[in-house]
């Protein structure tokens, strides 16, 4: 039976086409593609160190032992800045220029944020700290690119009773609230390290900040007692904690990281020169 020109042309009509199938799943397939680049916006704790401050060690440098090859990891963290201070100085534009549709910026700020006497620094946890975080918020995703918050790591800090006990005021709530708010995926290193330094305890934290004893380090011949920032075994467990936490939020993959629960050496951990 031959068909008409009009019952032709509705057959047609209702095939299928090609080309249109295939761009929904090429979408969805673009979508799940694993970050290539992960991006740091962060302070001293997050940042490198080099050779004249070792063993200082920011967790950035020990977070690429628990990701797979595939990804990259960009450290633009700097000592002493703030979420405002980064910004100020125009940290934040390099970081957009680079970034593509895929990576990922994690963004931990707060601990600068805190110091009231410094107006190049300080912001208020519930207006000027979470209109600043936004705006890396929204710069990584006018790019097509996913943002992170971090809640900020916790000091190396106890009661007379033994208890670590928190630093950070109410910054941490306020990027809790931010995350919830817009949508943003969050890794609460502030509640997981705090819970760490506790299981340490006073005398087994020691190890993991910058305490070193007079004649340990050339670099600091009289000693140090720095309960802020890293030595490699802190800052290898705080980034753990992070590819942890962005696994758990889903930004990454199970196939994204590795050694979540193996031993890493601390002599992993070197410095680049000055």
């Amino acid at each position: 039976m031959s068909l008409s020109r009009r019952q032709t042309v509705a057959a047609l009509a209702a095939l299928p086409v090609a080309g249109a199938a295939a761009r929904p799943a090429a979408a969805e397939q673009d979508a799940a593609a694993a970050p290539r680049t992960l991006y740091i916006a962060g302070d001293s704790t997050a940042a490198q160190k080099y050779a004249p401050a070792a063993p200082e060690t920011g967790w950035g440098m020990a977070l690429p032992f628990f990701l797979t090859p595939h990804l990259g990891v960009s450290n633009h963290a700097v000592n002493g800045r703030s979420s405002k201070s980064f910004l100020d100085e125009g940290r934040l534009g390099p970081i957009l220029a680079a970034i593509r549709p895929g990576d990922l910026l994690l963004v931990q700020f707060g601990h600068n944020d805190q110091k009231s006497e410094d107006p190049a620094r300080h912001t208020e946890p519930w207006t000027t700290y979470r209109e600043h975080l936004l705006r890396y918020v929204s710069g990584a995703r006018d790019r097509g690119a996913r943002p992170v918050l971090l809640t900020s790591v916790e000091r190396r800090r106890f009661d007379a009773a033994g208890r670590a006990v928190t630093s950070h005021g109410e910054y941490p709530a306020a990027v809790r609230a931010l995350a919830a708010e817009h949508g943003v995926p969050l890794v609460d290193v502030q509640a997981a390290s705090l819970a760490e330094w506790q299981r340490l305890g006073p005398e087994g934290s020691k190890a993991y900040f910058n305490w070193l004893e007079p004649g340990e380090s050339p670099n600091y011949p009289d000693g140090r007692r720095d309960n802020t920032h890293f030595r490699p075994l802190g800052a290898i467990e705080v980034a753990r904690t992070v590819a942890r936490g962005l696994l758990a939020e889903r930004v990454l993959r199970p196939r994204d990281v590795r050694r979540l629960d193996d031993e890493v050496p601390a002599g992993r951990i070197t410095w680049s020169p000055a």
